[in-house]
């Protein structure tokens, strides 16, 4: 008796967990919706926010040449190395669109939620129903 109320409590109880998983999960896909279609300046702050960076100053100003009698070879490969360094990861992320992204990783959260409350919901309430049958 007492191991069947313990079973009938796990079962709710995981079974709720599926449900309020599924549902956060399918508010929040609602509301990205929403904001994409109806509510489309709802997001333009954090499309302003996200698409522009203010880019670090290059690496202390360096201009190679202006050392090139003070510095050994060494310290000028690692000088022009440092400056291609911040150039590529300027360029890098400046391709990004920080936005896009941003709605990507929102999305695939939500999926997430989405993809583990609906089987865990299904799953222990399939088993609720069939113990209620018995």
């Amino acid at each position: 008796m007492k191991k069947e109320k313990i079973r009938t409590i796990y079962l709710y109880l995981f079974s709720a967990i599926g449900l309020i998983l599924l549902i956060f999960g399918s508010v929040r896909f609602m509301d990205m919706g929403l904001r994409a279609v109806i509510f489309t300046q709802a997001d333009s702050v954090e499309r302003v926010q996200r698409n522009h960076y203010i880019a670090p100053v290059r690496p202390l100003n360096l201009e190679v040449e202006r050392y090139e009698d003070d510095l050994t070879d060494e310290e000028l490969y690692l000088l022009r190395s440092m400056i291609e360094d911040y150039e590529k990861q300027k360029q890098d992320w400046d391709n990004i669109d920080h936005y896009a992204a941003g709605k990507q990783r929102e999305a695939s959260s939500n999926l997430a939620l989405i993809i583990v409350g609906l089987p865990l919901f299904l799953y222990h309430w399939h088993m609720i129903k069939k113990d209620q049958e018995e």
